[in-house]
């Protein structure tokens, strides 16, 4: 996903849950779900490693998308912005890897 994303903020009810799903903002304003499922931190710099919420229609299930942490000005929200550098999603990808071996079938 080439597009730079910022997290909504969201007010949650007592009692609700998230169970871990981050609804993010791609540049036209459209919502897109994605579970969260780890913060890599790689030569100082922190990333995402998510994975889409699957609709039906979806045809490259299981697929997880990196990207990079960034500061915002204000506390409530943070940005989250495509990684370009193939070597660097390489290093995050094989670091998520290492630490969820035993969790995940991961498919080469």
């Amino acid at each position: 996903m080439s597009e730079d994303l910022n997290k909504e903020t969201e007010e949650l009810n007592e009692g609700e849950e998230l169970d871990n799903i981050l609804v993010l903002n791609d540049e036209e304003g459209n919502e897109v779900e994605f579970e969260f499922l780890d913060l890599i931190e790689y030569e100082g710099e922190e990333y995402v490693v998510l994975l889409p919420v699957e609709s039906e229609e979806t045809e490259e299930a299981g697929e997880v998308v990196i990207l990079k942490l960034e500061d915002t000005e204000s506390d409530e929200e943070e940005s989250y912005v495509s990684v370009e550098n193939e070597e660097t999603l390489n290093k995050v990808f094989e670091i998520f890897k290492e630490k969820f071996e035993d969790e995940f079938n991961f498919v080469d």
